[in-house]
């Protein structure tokens, strides 16, 4: 394969997976926080789906030995295990995992991009114990950008571009068939007929990394102002879904 296919490979790649975080930064910081917060993780056996490079594996490592990460891509799963252990090639929708097997499942900005979202729901819920949760960011319908690009005739535009998820879905849909995205009715959907409870669910802005790293001062003054919204009704705006539920004995 010459140069030019590698890279377009690897761009659709980047298209129809996303692009998993590379580098720890801010934004990060405050997910892990509000993991952690709804979802105890010390000593606990732990899955990341769609670990990509295994940036999660590693930070939750400093809390468990015993983490794991399954991811779809290959040249991603090499990567991470060239330095971690417990890393797998499968998809979200066929964990190689026994029943009840983890105390925590992570999937971080991932059931937007797999085939079939609420099979990849169901396999995760499957792995969990009883007792055990599973912790989910995913996109927010209304928030004001779509961030993962979309296809304007026949072409790929990168970039956030606004107002596209206020579009009926016919019309979402045709700029967006690459990724999927979430307002509250339709996440609580995913988990029709499964024993749970809901542990939070809620909306978070962005970390403006991109924003601090060439103006903090004005990121720091856009993270105080939005952050103080998630107190608020415009929560329902924010970037992400985040979704903690806990796997229940039928009945209860």
């Amino acid at each position: 394969m010459d140069d030019q296919a590698v890279s377009d490979n690897n761009e659709a790649k980047a298209i129809t997976l996303g692009h998993p975080s590379y580098v720890w930064r801010f934004g990060q910081d405050r997910r892990l926080a509000l993991i952690r917060e709804y979802a105890p993780l010390e000593g606990r056996r732990i899955l990341d789906v769609g670990c990509g490079l295994g940036t999660y594996v590693k930070k939750l490592r400093a809390f468990s030995p015993e983490v794991y990460g399954v991811d779809i891509d290959p040249d991603k799963v090499a990567q991470a295990q060239a330095e971690l252990e417990h890393i797998y090639l499968a998809p979200a929708e066929r964990l190689p995992f026994p029943d009840e097997h983890f105390d925590i499942v992570l999937l971080h900005e991932v059931i937007e991009h797999v085939s079939d979202d609420q099979q990849a729901v169901r396999e995760a819920f499957r792995v969990i114990k009883e007792g055990g949760r599973l912790v989910i960011f995913a996109p927010n319908r209304l928030y004001p950008f779509e961030t993962h690009g979309i296809y304007w005739r026949g072409q790929y535009r990168f970039g956030n571009i606004p107002l596209v998820n206020y579009l009926p879905d016919r019309w979402r849909n045709q700029l967006c068939p690459h990724v999927r995205t979430y307002t509250s009715k339709s996440l609580r959907s995913l988990f029709t007929g499964l024993d749970h409870r809901t542990i939070v669910h809620t909306q978070i802005y962005p970390g403006y990394d991109n924003i601090a790293h060439r103006h903090p001062g004005i990121a720091r003054w856009i993270r105080r102002l939005s952050y103080s919204w998630e107190n608020t009704g415009l929560r329902s705006f924010g970037l992400s879904h985040l979704l903690v539920v806990e796997k229940v004995t039928a009945g209860r």
